[in-house]
């Protein structure tokens, strides 16, 4: 894992020297696709704040970018051109530091598998899920808003905060119900995903514009 950016104290380390200092823990978060489905799982790993406060960002660190791998032997997948890989995610700083942003290094119990982001991914439950990005091997501390990769493909359905809110469609289906995988009817989609404890974050913000 490579950190570097805006921070007093960038640096290069492996994943076991990256995870080592931190005490994980289970979180049971609802994780909520752009797609209109849904489902609860049980994360294993640690704040997302603990790691980021590890590295020393500057007053000039305003937002924080991500990068996922990128081995196209192992993931032939990425030279078909449907994305610019590798995939790139953003937070703002404040977000990041929120105590429910989350690195994830298992699920269920068990190691974090590779189809899930393996070997460490984000979890930012009152999020879309595709901000939760997976397989990240470079954090950069940045002052502007770095550009992400499904916002860059198509901006007027994928918006940089993609804070899930039933009030705010997608151009091709509404998002005011969902699919729990599992169950057979379609329930409410809540505000934040149901956590309303991130609203003031956005309280000087129009979300249907900041979608």
């Amino acid at each position: 894992m490579l950190v570097e950016g805006e921070c007093e104290a960038p640096g290069l380390m492996d994943i076991d020297e990256l995870i080592r200092p931190h005490a994980l823990e289970e979180r049971i978060y609802r994780h909520r696709c752009v797609e209109a489905w849904s489902i609860v799982v049980p994360w294993v790993g640690f704040p997302l704040a603990d790691l980021l406060r590890r590295f020393k960002p500057t007053s000039k660190a305003k937002h924080v970018a991500f990068y996922t791998l990128l081995d196209k032997q192992k993931m032939p997948e990425t030279e078909r051109g449907v994305l610019d890989f590798p995939y790139r995610e953003g937070l703002r700083i404040d977000e990041a530091m929120h105590a429910l942003a989350f690195v994830s290094v298992g699920l269920y119990g068990k190691v974090l598998p590779n189809q899930n982001g393996a070997p460490l991914r984000l979890t930012v439950p009152w999020k879309y899920g595709f901000k939760s990005i997976k397989s990240i091997v470079r954090i950069r501390f940045v002052e502007q808003m770095p550009p992400t990769t499904w916002n860059q493909l198509a901006p007027q359905e994928y918006g940089f905060y993609a804070n899930v809110n039933p009030e705010v469609d997608h151009p091709r289906w509404s998002q005011k119900r969902e699919r729990r995988l599992g169950e057979l009817f379609k329930r409410e989609t809540l505000m934040f995903n149901g956590y309303p404890e991130v609203a003031s974050l956005y309280t000087r913000m129009d979300l249907r514009i900041d979608f």
